[in-house]
């Protein structure tokens, strides 16, 4: 029986009928598919264009661009959805991307701009990486040094980034690159600009970087040489860019709060069932306490995360300040999605090393969510300056 807060019955009719339409589309992708693209590496573009065909890249696009103009609270169950029948990080992120990664086209492009990019990202005809991380500025957004030139009709953009993820399929980037150099900026966050344009490989090398897990949604490092980017392509204001992106930050940690759950969960559905079925010394090893309490305990820190994103969505969709839960969700949601899925393999002693049984796959895969997009070190130190008013620590 189903106890998790994700799946009761008296939830609202609409977002019953989100899961039952998401479970449609993923259940037909099974735990063998999702190993196979574990083991060669390939994007899910069968996965991804079913999710296009559904509707699904659009759930939070304006209507009048194709979109279904739905919140994060409609958007977080879709993806706990997703991440819940074993693709792990690999299926949520295959479509993630689209929902509030073009977010600044939303708020701040022009009528023209949505009209040219909104339908094709909700159709899937397009496909978007993000250029913003780089390889010595890490988190110190304000500290990049990738720069675009004006130049007559345009700019002109050097330098480079790193984990840049869907690089290797994407035909569209989302670029942040400063237009004025730190140093004669006023203010840190100032001079930096960020715009939408072609992913050019003759001018963006893009070089696929090997990971721990999640290997068919590319991480990649990327070095741009004289890409000339229309000035119809910049997003906004020149050198107001660091503004326009903190608009996506909290739907993102709430997606991958809710991601990571949805992994823990199904992690932790898999082992309750191998501690059932599972018989040595001529009883189940679940009878054993030491085999349930560790599992008791994770079903409760899931849970209890679940309801954190759930008031973040909440607070983020009635338009309230919603920084401190949303970190906390992020964190809570990645520490018990990674908690469950160790426990998981832990309870399938062995075999749990095995990819027959995918726990080590889901453990793999919801490990970089306590990583990125942000580290549990920023999250605390947030939350001790912003909630408790703490002295600032770095």
């Amino acid at each position: 029986m189903d106890r998790s807060f994700a799946n009761q019955l008296d939830v609202p009719e609409d977002h019953a009928a989100i899961r039952e339409g998401v479970r449609g589309v993923v259940s037909r992708f099974d735990d063998e598919y999702w190993l196979a693209r574990d083991d060669d590496g390939e994007f899910p573009r069968e996965f991804h264009r079913a999710m296009a065909d559904a509707g699904w890249l659009g759930i939070t696009m304006p209507e009048e661009y194709g979109g279904a103009g739905l919140g994060v609270t409609e958007a977080a169950i879709m993806m706990h959805e997703v991440a819940s029948h074993g693709g792990g990080m690999t299926s949520a992120s295959a479509v993630h991307i689209n929902l509030f990664g073009p977010h600044p086209i939303v708020v701040k492009g022009t009528d023209d701009q949505k009209r040219r990019w909104v339908p094709r990202l909700v159709s899937g005809e397009d496909q978007c990486c993000f250029g913003f991380t780089e390889p010595d500025a890490g988190l110190n957004t304000t500290r990049i040094k990738t720069f675009a030139e004006k130049v007559p009709g345009g700019y002109v953009v050097h330098g480079q980034k790193v984990w840049t993820s869907t690089a290797q399929v994407a035909n569209k980037i989302m670029l942040l690159t400063r237009t004025t150099k730190f140093e004669d900026c006023k203010r840190p966050t100032d001079g930096i600009t960020i715009f939408y344009t072609d992913l050019d490989r003759s001018k963006i090398e893009v070089r696929r970087i090997p990971k721990m897990g999640r290997k068919a949604v590319d991480s990649n490092a990327i070095f741009i040489d004289g890409l000339f980017i229309p000035e119809a392509d910049r997003i906004g204001e020149e050198g107001k860019g660091f503004s326009y992106i903190l608009h996506s930050l909290n739907p993102e940690r709430i997606l991958i709060a809710v991601e990571a759950i949805g992994i823990g969960q199904d992690a932790l559905r898999r082992a309750t069932r191998y501690a059932r079925e599972r018989v040595v010394f001529d009883r189940p090893i679940g009878q054993n306490q030491a085999i349930q309490h560790p599992l008791a305990e994770k079903w409760m820190y899931l849970e209890s995360a679940w309801l954190m994103a759930m008031r973040a969505a909440w607070l983020y969709d009635s338009g309230k300040a919603c920084g401190a839960e949303a970190n906390s969700a992020k964190l809570l949601g990645a520490r018990a999605g990674h908690d469950a899925a160790w426990q998981a393999i832990m309870t399938h002693g062995g075999f749990g090393y095995a990819k027959e049984y995918h726990v080590e796959r889901l453990f793999r895969e919801v490990s970089i969510t306590r990583l990125a997009p942000i580290t549990e070190q920023l999250i605390l130190s947030f939350i001790a300056e912003k909630v408790l008013d703490l002295p600032k620590s770095y």
